[in-house]
């Protein structure tokens, strides 16, 4: 019992700490608000609003057609421009598409033949241009394929049809996903600074060594980091994901709110003591920063947020077996996005609780080694 008060009495201490900390303070209100809000919003891939113009050298029904159903939310309004402006308006910027639609379309059409659309791109809008052109492609097959009289029609028609219905996200709103894996990228970062800033911060004003002289183990002081800045961390997610998440961006959270809490609380156990870890490496605030952000870095696009882990190198694939990042992504994931059970997520949980416990003895061992050269 005199060792849990003293690892609670010493956490309230590093709470204290904290809360005298003005760039820490606004580090974590940025970290949980304005970043996961903004990207959610803004950098969104998806094809929204693109300028597109027609170029209409048939002027028939079919032509027509095309034309009106490039419709919001994927497109403005198409401009209708002359053949010979085509150039003009790419080389300006003002258009990402233009549709130019050859004579006698709609003759070669109900001929049986099949006529070549152009459709010419700005590449320079690199989200836009990636995936606008098979939004297009589908819409002018649409409209031009009840006036396509061609042999074999309907021997050439697949004789599966299929259907694809998204069921966590119905309307495929990137938003979604964005603002979620914003909030799983926010907590290793947050967490493995405020536990590196709070082992700094001590050295550098000398107050570890007023804590040396005090009847108190390394392990206490170590677990007093861990568990302060791991409540301030289950504080801002929980509010980033009721007031920001489902509050301001309107993003429905499919799983139990209870569930990913508790993997959370296993996943700081390891990414905190990372934090520890990495600041016995170093002497300075700026040594700690170099050295933290490639391992962030790493953690985050490595572990199956940004791209799918499968896709990568098998060697690599069995190492980020070893980073916690890895195994939280995929819990995080499965609760949020799919509603899973403890029965189906406990293979992650488990695994995140070994690497915690083996990053901890670990970083305890570097600890009582930093401590004892201050000594």
């Amino acid at each position: 019992m005199r060792h849990l008060r003293h690892i609670f009495q010493l956490g309230i201490k590093e709470l204290l700490s904290l809360a005298r900390d003005p760039v820490l303070l606004f580090l974590i209100a940025y970290s949980f608000t304005f970043s996961v809000y903004t990207p959610a919003k803004s950098a969104v891939m998806d094809v929204i609003n693109a300028s597109v113009a027609v170029v209409d050298e048939d002027h028939s029904t079919v032509s027509r057609q095309i034309r009106d159903s490039l419709l919001p939310p994927l497109f403005l309004p198409a401009a209708v421009i002359p053949f010979g402006e085509i150039n003009r308006v790419m080389d300006e910027g003002k258009y990402t598409f233009v549709i130019d639609i050859p004579p006698r379309f709609q003759h070669d059409l109900t001929k049986g033949a099949t006529p070549t659309v152009e459709v010419i791109t700005d590449a320079t809008a690199m989200s836009q241009a990636g995936r606008g052109p098979s939004y297009i492609q589908k819409i002018i097959t649409a409209e031009a394929e009840p006036f396509w009289s061609g042999r074999g029609k309907r021997e050439n028609r697949d004789l599966v049809g299929l259907v694809t219905r998204a069921r966590f996200n119905p309307n495929m709103q990137q938003s979604w996903f964005v603002a979620i894996n914003q909030i799983i990228n926010n907590i290793s970062v947050l967490a493995i600074f405020l536990t590196g800033a709070a082992v700094l911060r001590e050295r550098e004003h000398g107050t570890i060594e007023h804590l040396l002289v005090m009847p108190l183990s390394p392990y206490e002081l170590m677990f007093a980091k861990i568990w302060a800045n791991g409540l301030v961390v289950i504080v801002a997610v929980m509010l980033s994901l009721f007031l920001i998440v489902k509050g301001a961006l309107g993003v429905p959270i499919a799983g139990s709110i209870t569930l990913f809490l508790g993997g959370l609380i296993i996943y700081l156990f390891s990414v905190t003591a990372l934090g520890v870890m990495l600041a016995t490496l170093v002497r300075s605030m700026p040594q700690f920063g170099l050295l933290a952000f490639p391992v962030f870095i790493v953690m985050s696009l490595l572990s199956g947020g940004q791209t799918p882990l499968e896709s990568m190198p098998i060697a690599l694939q069995k190492f980020m077996q070893f980073v916690p990042s890895t195994h939280f992504v995929s819990f995080s994931q499965a609760v949020l996005f799919r509603n899973a059970t403890p029965a189906m997520v406990w293979p992650d949980m488990t695994k995140m609780l070994l690497i915690g416990g083996a990053y901890t003895m670990f970083t305890l061992s570097r600890f009582r080694k930093m401590l004892a050269a201050i000594q």
